[in-house]
């Protein structure tokens, strides 16, 4: 056999096809969550996924101060960040976070299973959060995903 039966297919910005999806956050395991979403922000769900290339879908993630951390994370993790000031090292549990800032919680566990890269960061950009059951993308006309049929 000379020549080649079948052609590899590299997907570029020009021929993605992205969609919007809505995930509803209310009782939904953090870490499963996260990695679920992180899958679709990349496009490793899709038969034309390129490492290099942003592939993946947009994501609505709704109801994010319901999402739930099993055994004793809520109170006993511990989420780490510095002011950038000498002394300036600041912690907090996921109850405060959620307290506080119930969004936080979800995108910094998503943001951890992006790339560290130009990559990631573009992608992370395709991630939008909202604490409540409401969002203003119903133009993109988004689709209702479960998360257990990916």
């Amino acid at each position: 056999m000379d020549t080649l039966s079948y052609k590899t297919v590299s997907a570029n910005k020009a021929t993605v096809s992205k969609e919007w999806v809505v995930i509803d956050a209310a009782d939904q395991v953090l870490g499963r969550l996260a990695s679920r979403i992180a899958l679709i922000l990349r496009g490793k769900n899709k038969p034309n996924y390129t490492p290099h290339v942003d592939c993946g879908d947009n994501v609505i993630v709704i109801n994010a101060h319901k999402v739930r951390l099993t055994g004793k994370k809520l109170t006993d993790k511990v989420y780490v960040r510095h002011t950038g000031y000498p002394g300036g090292q600041r912690f907090a549990s996921p109850k405060e976070l959620l307290n506080r800032k119930p969004l936080a919680v979800v995108e910094h566990a998503v943001k951890g299973m992006l790339p560290k890269n130009r990559l990631g960061a573009e992608l992370f950009r395709n991630l939008f959060v909202y604490a409540g059951p409401e969002h203003p993308h119903e133009a993109q006309q988004p689709k209702q995903i479960n998360l257990n049929e990916i």
